[in-house]
């Protein structure tokens, strides 16, 4: 390996430990913004000239994990059931919109700061929206533009307030309930838990003395 090839390797390491302490002690939510924001120690122009230098975001996905398993091993258990406890009774609630558990509360590397993210389907945003103001459920509204191949597609965030937990809730069209999505860290087809699957894996937890989280490879079974 050329010393130049040594140093880039080293500098990713370095800023996939920093983005993963980002996301474990401020709380950053984004792969993406944790990457940028690590990247900048080194420098603006170094920070966008580093390119394939980057940590993917499974290795900071990696390191995320590695500190959880370091300072929170006592409390990561009893932290990863309540939260998927709020994000069962919030999709029993929601269940009209056939809500589908992803992220950081199903694939177990979840930190204090941790919210709960949910897929809903639904003809329309309006129609959630409806539905929790019927409900006098407080909501926060933003319209995300993601691109898809050669097009940009609007989506719906909602957002929700569990007993302090910030829970998202993405709309999508009814057409996508079958079109899983690929994970940011993995680039395979995203791992999701309806609620039935959730409310098994919580039994399973339960029923353990040690509660196992899954690892981003894992489906509930």
């Amino acid at each position: 390996m050329h010393r130049g090839e040594h140093q880039d390797d080293e500098i990713r390491q370095l800023i996939a430990q920093e983005a993963a302490r980002l996301m474990y002690e401020e709380g950053v939510r984004e792969y993406r913004d944790a990457k940028r924001k690590a990247g900048r120690r080194y420098g603006a122009e170094k920070a966008l000239s580093l390119g394939s230098h980057l940590p993917a975001n499974a290795e900071i996905h990696a390191e995320l994990q590695r500190l959880i398993g370091l300072y929170d091993e006592k409390v990561l258990p009893q932290r990863l059931l309540h939260l998927r406890l709020l994000a069962l009774r919030l999709m029993e609630l929601l269940e009209p919109f056939r809500p589908h558990l992803v992220g950081s509360v199903l694939s177990g590397a979840v930190t204090e700061r941790s919210d709960i993210d949910l897929h809903l389907f639904a003809d329309s945003s309006e129609e959630v929206e409806d539905f929790l103001e019927l409900q006098e459920i407080p909501f926060e509204q933003e319209v995300v533009t993601i691109r898809h191949g050669g097009e940009f597609v609007d989506y719906s965030h909602l957002y929700l307030d569990e007993e302090g937990v910030v829970v998202e809730c993405t709309v999508y069209p009814l057409a996508d309930l079958h079109r899983i999505p690929k994970s940011s860290i993995t680039g395979k087809a995203m791992e999701r838990a309806t609620t039935k699957q959730l409310r098994r894996l919580i039994a399973t937890m339960t029923a353990q003395p040690t509660a196992v989280p899954l690892t981003s490879g894992q489906s509930p079974t």
